[in-house]
């Protein structure tokens, strides 16, 4: 007679019908006090017995016991499934869908994920260094190792491999560049009289991010500012950067809600666009958007990315620039790079006019366009030590 296995040890036994051997060990149970199985087969009895043995050594380390069919595409899923429910930015959704269905999937979307070793995540992402840059590879082992961690959570793995992986160096982007003064006089003036002549004017003389732009209205937008009175100091006119294309209308940071004053050549532009766009609302009578957007549409509805880069490069080619060598977040690059080498405006108060948390995100993300001269110390030393051509 067969000697029954140990409490704990598990079960095996021949399926006739299935013709395999079938092990299976209880795990837990659920609130309505139903066993919770886990269950392994083989048409060898030894193998069988292997699993057998595993899932018992697993249970009695208290570790959790993966579903040996889950795979990597499963997880990254069930991942995607909760990312698109927490209201996250439709561009976000659209991104990582992409990068889930172009690079993840059909690469190891069917290897089994209790089955998948640091090497081959490692592997995965070195193929994919020959194609992407940096930041896409950041973001692949990001998704994938965020997909691990939910299915650890549900007790579908055991580890987490992808967090031991190294993420290697990606394709150099693409550089970015700002215009000259030259160049940037010369896109003015191709500016003007276009349907983004104030859009192309803000963008080079205050430096306000493309997102920041587009949604703004004229709300937001003090075109006639307050002369002294009462002991109060004088207000120039002034743009309010309050609000972003980003999720929920947020500015990108904190410090990136600002008010700008504008430059003069600012509110001449702005204020012959709202004429225009009076004299447009007369014309479409109840037909115009109520969205009170300062850059939208002729029919007042909210321009996205494509268009406005359209338009932006036929201002480019007038300028006698090559249209697809410049993006519009240049004209922001243009702008620092300005106020730098023309201007030669310190790099504390550039960072506060783009919107940045300090000057180390402004001297990394505009390295080319900040000059590297800090000239505090050899003034102060000609006046301790003046040369020969310096009165003492």
């Amino acid at each position: 007679m067969t000697k029954r296995r140990s409490r704990g040890d598990g079960g095996l036994h021949w399926d006739e019908s299935r013709q395999r051997w079938i092990a299976s060990v209880t795990v837990g149970y659920t609130p309505a006090g139903k066993r919770i199985v886990r269950k392994a087969s083989d048409p060898k009895k030894t193998e069988a017995l292997k699993k057998l043995k595993e899932k018992v050594r697993d249970y009695e380390d208290g570790l959790a016991i993966a579903p040996y069919r889950y795979t990597v595409a499963d997880a990254m899923e069930y991942w995607f499934e909760l990312l698109s429910k927490k209201g996250r930015a439709e561009g976000t959704i659209k991104k990582n869908r992409s990068l889930i269905d172009n690079h993840i999937i059909p690469a190891i979307g069917a290897r089994k994920l209790r089955e998948l070793t640091v090497q081959e995540v490692e592997k995965w992402l070195q193929e994919k260094a020959e194609i992407l840059g940096n930041d896409a590879l950041r973001q692949l082992h990001s998704m994938l190792n965020q997909a691990v961690r939910k299915a650890i959570a549900g007790d579908k793995v055991k580890r987490n491999v992808v967090e031991l992986a190294e993420v290697p160096q990606g394709q150099d982007g693409r550089p970015s560049k700002a215009m000259t003064l030259d160049q940037a006089e010369a896109v003015l003036k191709a500016a003007v009289g276009s349907s983004l002549e104030a859009y192309i004017v803000l963008s080079i003389l205050i430096g306000a991010r493309p997102e920041e732009l587009r949604p703004l209205t004229w709300d937001h937008v003090d075109l006639d500012g307050r002369p002294a009175m009462y002991g109060l100091p004088a207000e120039p006119p002034s743009i309010l950067v309050w609000r972003s294309v980003r999720a929920k209308g947020e500015t990108k940071t904190l410090k990136s809600r600002r008010t700008l004053a504008m430059p003069l050549k600012c509110v001449e532009a702005l204020r012959d666009l709202k004429a225009r766009q009076m004299a447009a609302v007369k014309r479409a009578g109840g037909e115009w958007s109520e969205t009170r957007l300062v850059f939208c549409t002729r029919n007042g509805t909210p321009r996205n990315v494509t268009n406005v880069l359209r338009d932006v490069r036929i201002v480019y080619r007038k300028a006698g620039l090559v249209p697809t060598d410049w993006t519009v977040r240049e004209l922001r690059h243009t702008f620092v790079s300005l106020l730098s080498n023309e201007a030669r405006v310190p790099i504390e108060h550039i960072a506060r006019l783009v919107g940045h948390v300090g000057t180390t995100v402004t001297e990394s993300v505009y390295r080319k366009q900040i000059r590297p001269v800090l000239e505090e110390g050899a003034t102060a030393m000609d006046k301790i030590f003046p040369g020969k051509g310096e009165p003492a």
